[in-house]
């Protein structure tokens, strides 16, 4: 007899918590081999193809491509050691579960072992060398529950938050919402109600639509109680009520995770931000001097971003107040022993920014070719959770997009970012006398904890020497 396992989406690492469905790989009634990749999702960092660490037959898929699912929600159920073709849909097995069933399995999730062997395939949160799945005994939902009062410590007072009115004594648990289904998480974003105040009627705790749905009736009968006498404090909600609807783009993947970024650096960081102008006309003679003594033919040539990657490991070498970090908890400043040089790159899913690891140790034609492939895996959303992070400074080449100047904002946890405008023809002053010149603005933003400006202006009027002058940087080779 076929036994049903249930495969819950894996923790993905970097204290991801969600990820949303972009494609899947595999049908209901579809066979799957162990390791096999049944799902391709999009995380706040990268896009990642889970495999599955059961072999059999698909039953049932959680989630249409475009759901957004928590860490340790069903993705799928597996037939496992049924003869081939036995087990073919969802309704040819009465232990399969339904695609808006929160629970049809008669395993422990996430065991990761099965009759036929075990995954060899690890990501965090299952795999290998799991026990046994263990049997649980599902208590049945009692028929009173479905019109129970509903999870309420107390009676409400008047003017009280709606999501006070849930729960309101009960601690706020910590981890994923136990919710399967979207239309449950939009129901309860639509009426403001708190997720992780209600107490769930399903199996295990899953909170159903029913469970919304007796919190928004008593969230209703809270507001028929409320005197009349308080009309103010309803104004600015009916204020935005009334306001048009315009589009609405959420805040996720990507974009989520650049905002939640970005504002925890502005939130948390003092930083400032001087410029210099530098004549780089010497360094695009050199970049086409090395680029010519390569031959016509040799690939890859080096880049502008290169030479100023080398350049920007040749000044922290000199201020290595930039290459740290702050732990606000010791109160603290972290001098860091390598430069791991991220660089920003705009792709179509957004903004991210690839690492090059230990960039102080390789020439400018390694750190070409290694940016190179990091910007290709970028366009094509391959990049892994470990290309995306631990940078120590980074590099952003805004010049690419016609501008001059910028004043970028630190990628947070670091303490220093690097701008860098347009190279473009000027007037400028050279031996004396007026010439048109290749001119960039250079920018630095620091984190004013780790130094003062002297060290920032130091180390940008190094960069600035390294433009204008090549052979400044030779010296320290």
């Amino acid at each position: 007899m076929a036994q049903v396992l249930e495969f819950k989406l894996p923790d993905l690492g970097e204290g991801l918590t969600e990820a949303e469905i972009v494609r899947w790989l595999v049908e209901v009634g579809d066979v799957v081999a162990i390791d096999q990749p049944v799902v391709e999702v999009e995380t706040a960092k990268a896009m990642v193809e889970v495999p599955c660490p059961h072999g059999g037959v698909v039953t049932a898929r959680f989630g249409d491509e475009g759901t957004e699912l928590p860490v340790g929600a069903p993705l799928l159920t597996v037939a496992v050691g049924a003869p081939e073709g036995e087990v073919s849909s969802p309704s040819s097995s009465s232990t399969a579960p339904s695609a808006s069933s929160s629970s049809g399995s008669d395993t422990d999730p996430g065991s990761g072992t099965e009759s036929s062997g075990g995954s060899g395939n690890v990501l965090v949160g299952y795999g290998t060398g799991a026990p046994a799945a263990r049997r649980r005994r599902i208590r049945p939902v009692r028929p009173d529950r479905m019109v129970a009062d509903p999870p309420v410590s107390g009676a409400p007072v008047a003017g009280t938050p709606v999501a006070e009115v849930l729960v309101a004594e009960a601690p706020v648990p910590e981890g994923p919402v136990p919710v399967v289904s979207p239309l449950v998480r939009r129901l309860a974003r639509q009426n403001d109600i708190d997720l992780r105040r209600l107490a769930g009627s399903g199996p295990h705790g899953l909170i159903l639509r029913a469970d919304v749905d007796r919190a928004i009736r008593a969230v209703e009968e809270t507001t028929m109680a409320v005197p009349a006498a308080q009309p103010q404090a309803q104004a600015p909600a009916a204020a935005v009520a009334a306001a048009p609807n315009g589009e609405r783009i959420p805040l996720r993947g990507v974009r989520g995770a650049v905002a939640d970024k970005l504002s925890r650096s502005r939130t948390e960081i003092p930083d400032a931000t001087c410029w210099v102008d530098a004549d780089a006309t010497e360094l695009m003679a050199v970049r086409a001097a090395m680029n010519a003594a390569t031959g016509p033919s040799a690939e890859p040539k080096v880049s502008v971003l290169a030479l100023l990657a080398r350049i920007c490991t040749a000044a922290l070498a000199r201020f290595p107040e930039l290459n740290a970090t702050v732990d606000t908890e010791a109160r603290e400043i972290v001098r860091l022993p390598g430069v791991h040089l991220g660089f920003a790159a705009q792709t179509e899913r957004g903004l991210v920014v690839p690492v090059v690891r230990d960039a102080h140790t390789r020439s400018t034609e390694s750190v070409g070719a290694e940016i190179a492939r990091l910007t290709e895996l970028a366009r094509t959303g391959k990049l892994s959770l470990a290309q995306l992070t631990g940078g120590t400074f980074t590099l952003n080449n805004y010049g690419v997009f016609g501008v001059d100047g910028s004043t970028p904002i630190i990628n947070h946890p670091e303490a220093a970012m690097l701008g860098v405008g347009r190279i473009m023809p000027k007037p400028w002053v050279h031996q004396g006398e007026l010439a048109v010149r290749q001119v960039v603005q250079l920018s630095l933003t620091f984190d004013h904890r780790v130094c003062d400006g002297g060290t920032a202006g130091g180390f940008l009027r190094y960069v600035a020497d390294c433009v204008e002058q090549p052979a400044v940087l030779l010296r320290t080779l």
